[in-house]
């Protein structure tokens, strides 16, 4: 289960990765009335048939994991998003991508927390691959934006430590400006 909300940004953004998406766009909004997340990629998308079986936590796109059977990221998400008096919603079309768009009440008692958002976001930053992650983040009127071609372009490979203790550094300095 899901125990923060970066463990539901990680799964999300892993399958659009995974779905062949090669801009993964994400926005992560807080004030003082919710937390909002936004997560548009341009991967394979789903067709009709597929978006209405997410829904069935014993669903999983055929020949998508080698041993898995089940799909819980989303419902699990939407569980929780209800829980705390959220909003959720999943729009996709084959060939186009898909935008999932969630947000939780900020004071409610079963919104969970935040999470390591940089450790989370340089998880995702280090999967193979040729895709871009785009990530914009306000708290308030403070934001920032962070994209991995630029991580890349001024780090290198984000998989050596040197490079990572850097970018980590980085995200952490700006989670601390907000």
């Amino acid at each position: 289960m899901h125990a923060t909300i970066c463990d539901c940004l990680a799964d999300t953004v892993q399958n659009a990765i995974e779905a062949g998406a090669t801009r993964i766009e994400v926005r992560l909004e807080e004030d003082a009335e919710a937390v909002k997340l936004l997560i548009r990629d341009n991967g394979k998308g789903m067709d009709d048939a597929t978006l209405a079986r997410v829904w069935d936590p014993f669903f999983t796109e055929p020949g998508k994991h080698a041993r898995r059977r089940v799909g819980l990221g989303l419902p699990l998400l939407r569980q929780m998003v209800e829980a705390a008096d959220g909003a959720f919603s999943l729009e996709s079309k084959p060939g186009a991508g898909t935008t999932l768009a969630f947000s939780f009440a900020a004071k409610h008692l079963d919104t969970p927390p935040l999470g390591d958002l940089p450790g989370t976001l340089l998880t995702l930053m280090g999967y193979d691959g040729g895709f871009d992650l785009v990530f914009r983040r306000a708290r308030g009127d403070r934001s920032y934006e962070v994209r991995r071609v630029e991580l890349q372009e001024a780090l290198g490979d984000l998989a050596e430590s040197g490079n990572l203790a850097l970018a980590r550094a980085y995200l952490r300095d700006q989670e601390s400006d907000l």
